[in-house]
């Protein structure tokens, strides 16, 4: 018997809460926020209707504001509060729950909206210097939060989507059932999606094209090291869908997963790109329209990167048309009981399967189930505890065990091919 608060309802959102739906036996009442409460009633009438035992509220409420989020989590006295929100409110809703002492949940870590801000910057810069790599996200505005949560004896559990959150979960997986020392960790996330438009993002566009066109870097040794965007490629053969150009992004999880396995000698995050999308990209980018820093137009202030937003299609509209599977998962080398072996889990994921159960595509189903399955551990007891944390830094069992429940089965293959 539990009651939860979810702020946001995006694409991810809404796999989210109909997933809270269907698991009814830990989710008893559920209240959906937004910005835009006609999408949140417009939800629940389609869960209504089609059937649930959750009692469904909605209610309107700026994120930014944590006046506002102050006094609903205080009127609605949830259990726990899911924020499938944007990152840059992170902080904010955080915040909040403090305040009202209550549990914390989220899909992807804090970066600021602003990026010349320069109190962030000043941050930012030195950040850079000490750690050496240059992505506008990483944990250590959250992580900041681990004795706040300790003392208030709340649990915040962080990037519970798919990756970072699943393939997190993997490798802990991995070291718990296959591995002795794991060496080598490279996570791989492929889309072979088809949605028919010349150019789209498959999440949020203002969050996509800043990650992909920012440096990319991986973990050698304790140690970042920095490469030019879309520098490293290369192609791999993925399990059901095919050979698949893949470039080496930096990604959260590799900065929480080389704190929390520190003898791992290399973490790297590879990413499908088709040249089509990195040829729209490229343009994009050269034009300023990826910028992040305000322009005046027309006597209007404007964010080149927020107005390119409103103009490419809503990811969510997507779902009806895009065709084909996803296919993320984890290569790991190490050994076990002094034999050396390598290992890949991965799940594949069907784009027009999800659309016909919950009305979306791939992308956003399997960052909203794992974002269930998180919410749903910390609030049934067995992944609470007081801090700050990442999915990896539990027993994975059980988190394992869901993913197969509840439409994300996983596979073990224990001859994978190595990337060089």
């Amino acid at each position: 018997m539990s009651r939860l608060l979810v702020i946001g309802c995006g694409g991810v959102a809404q796999v989210a809460i109909q997933k809270c739906c269907q698991n009814s036996e830990t989710f008893t009442e559920l209240m959906i926020a937004s910005r835009t409460e006609s999408k949140c009633i417009e939800l629940k009438e389609k869960i209504e209707k089609a059937g649930t035992s959750v009692k469904l509220s909605t209610a309107k409420v700026d994120a930014d504001s944590k006046d506002e989020l102050v006094k609903l989590i205080s009127s609605y006295k949830p259990d726990a509060v899911l924020n499938v929100a944007l990152p840059y409110q992170d902080l904010t809703i955080m915040d909040a729950c403090l305040e009202c002492k209550v549990d914390y949940i989220d899909t992807a870590n804090y970066e600021p909206e602003d990026t010349d801000d320069p109190e962030w910057r000043a941050i930012y810069e030195k950040r850079c210097a000490e750690k050496g790599f240059t992505a506008y996200f990483d944990y250590s505005w959250q992580w900041a939060y681990e004795e706040k949560f300790k003392e208030a004896g709340l649990t915040a559990l962080l990037g519970t989507g798919f990756d970072p959150g699943v393939t997190s979960v993997f490798t802990a997986y991995a070291a718990k059932h296959y591995f002795d020392e794991i060496d080598t960790i490279d996570i791989l996330d492929c889309n072979g999606g088809d949605h028919g438009y010349p150019f789209a993002t498959n999440f949020n566009p203002e969050i996509n094209l800043r990650e992909v066109s920012a440096n990319g870097s991986y973990m050698e040794n304790g140690k970042w090291v920095e490469t030019k965007p879309m520098e490293i490629k290369r192609v791999y053969n993925f399990p059901e869908v095919g050979e698949k150009d893949m470039y080496l992004l930096h990604h959260e999880e590799i900065e929480a997963l080389g704190r929390n396995f520190p003898n791992v000698k290399r973490i790297r995050f590879f990413m499908t790109f088709g040249q089509s999308y990195l040829t729209h990209m490229k343009c994009l980018e050269n034009v300023g329209m990826l910028s992040t820093s305000p322009i005046n137009f027309d006597g209007k202030e404007i964010v080149p990167i927020q107005f390119l937003k409103a103009l490419l299609p809503d990811p969510a509209s997507l779902g009806p048309i895009t065709v084909g599977k996803t296919n993320i998962g984890c290569i790991f080398t190490g050994r076990k009981d002094g034999k050396e072996r390598q290992i890949y889990i991965y799940n594949v994921c069907d784009h027009q399967e999800c659309y016909k159960e919950l009305g979306s595509q791939a992308i956003s189903y399997t960052t909203g189930v794992p974002a269930m399955i998180g919410t749903a551990l910390v609030v049934k007891g067995l992944w609470k505890k007081p801090g700050v944390f990442t999915t990896d830094e539990f027993d994975p069992d059980p988190y394992m065990e869901m993913l197969n429940t509840y439409g994300l089965p996983w596979v073990v293959d224990e001859n994978p091919v190595l990337v060089d």
